[in-house]
């Protein structure tokens, strides 16, 4: 009976996954008394909360981090740690990203505090679903910063609350540069530097190209650490002796997965869904087939460079050009291992030359030449695409 409703419990979790979360809650100041006073005062107040989320979220794992010793984890703490300073920030990512996050971190708190999931994958859940909000909020300091644009106070505040749910998730780039031998860290932190050059120079294309190198770095970050190969956790499960390790191992990266899903799915549908059922923990950890996983990674994110190429060419001479041929170059990065090993070296260093040089073309507007290198980019893609398919 129990293990039936460990299963039942685990698979709500995901189905979760298609609800939304309830409304975003609106902020309100009092405009009446003393604005420049209460701008300060709020200022404070977001600056303390942002710290917050980060002691409490890390004293949530704490507790959590004993299931792993064996020890008694106090759930109602963790539970009470969530709801009152966690809940809202995650509530409100939900809404803005049409996520499930919420849901699926109270079924797995819960189903640990009545013990129907096992502790270590309780903790799993948690800790990747908060990184991954943590992400999303950051793209959400980003498009703040967009919107604010001729505020530049407001500006340099929104940036600064992004560099502390940066500081949060560095630890899980630095684990994926050390795995990887990458240069993760080094690419953020440059791709923060040109965002700070920008607002300082009140040049916004150079800060959407700059967010765009954080924000693909990011995402490349959770694919290094959910199916590439062969570190993983879809190669680490393939290799686990110890069904139950393994069965953490799936909640790590069933969770840090969702951080990418929603993006794939637009532009990748049915790679995003096999690779969420693979991760899926009601899927037998036996039939996760960590090639396939990368080849499902592979297939979607090269579909998704092709679809930002097609639109940075319905976009000619806008800004919107340059970024979308910047984030097809990026996506193309954050396949480049494989793409080394499906295309051969050569082909693949000739593939990141032509992407280099068609995002020169488009920042010159020399449509002809950009469009003369995107056929043999596609080409290229489009090969590795049915290779991968193989």
């Amino acid at each position: 009976m129990k293990k039936k409703l460990h299963i039942a419990v685990l698979t709500g979790i995901i189905a979760a996954s298609g609800v939304l979360a309830g409304c975003s809650t609106t902020e309100t100041s009092q405009k009446n008394i003393e604005p420049q006073q209460t701008n300060q005062t709020e200022t404070q107040k977001e600056e303390n909360k942002e710290v917050s989320v980060s002691t409490i979220y890390k004293e949530a794992v704490d507790e959590l981090a004993k299931a792993k010793e064996g020890q008694t984890v106090d759930y109602q703490k963790v539970i009470d740690l969530y709801t009152k300073e966690l809940q809202p920030l995650v509530q409100k990512r939900d809404a803005e990203f049409n996520e499930s996050a919420d849901q699926q971190i109270m079924a797995a708190l819960e189903a640990g505090k009545n013990n129907s999931m096992d502790g270590v994958v309780v903790k799993q859940i948690f800790d990747k679903l908060m990184q991954k909000n943590f992400f999303f909020t950051i793209r959400h300091e980003f498009t703040e910063v967009a919107e604010n644009w001729d505020n530049k106070d407001k500006v340099k505040e929104e940036m600064k609350e992004a560099k502390e749910f940066y500081a949060i998730l560095k630890s899980t780039v630095e684990k994926r540069d050390a795995a990887y031998q990458t240069q993760l860290v080094a690419k953020i932190d440059a791709g923060f530097a040109e965002m700070d050059k920008a607002i300082e120079a009140g040049d916004q294309l150079g800060f959407q190209l700059g967010k765009q190198v954080v924000d693909k770095t990011l995402m490349k970050t959770f694919y290094l650490a959910t199916g590439a190969l062969p570190n993983g956790y879809a190669s680490k499960i393939a290799a686990q002796e110890d069904e139950k390790e393994a069965k953490a191992e799936q909640a790590e990266g069933w969770a840090f997965y969702q951080a990418l899903n929603g993006y794939l799915v637009k532009n990748a549908k049915e790679e995003a869904e096999f690779i969420q059922s693979q991760f899926d923990l009601a899927t037998d950890v036996k039939a996760i087939d960590p090639n396939a996983i990368n080849n499902a990674f592979v297939k979607g994110f090269a579909m998704v460079a092709l679809k930002e190429y097609e639109e940075s060419q319905e976009n000619w001479g806008k800004d919107k050009a340059v970024i979308t041929a910047l984030e097809g170059a990026l996506f193309i990065d954050m396949i480049d291992t494989d793409l080394q090993r499906i295309l051969g070296e050569e082909a693949y260093n000739t593939l990141n030359e032509q992407a280099q040089k068609h995002l020169e073309a488009t920042k010159a507007q020399k449509q002809e030449e950009a469009k003369n290198i995107l056929t043999e980019i596609e080409k290229s893609l489009n090969t590795a695409i049915e290779k991968a398919s193989k």
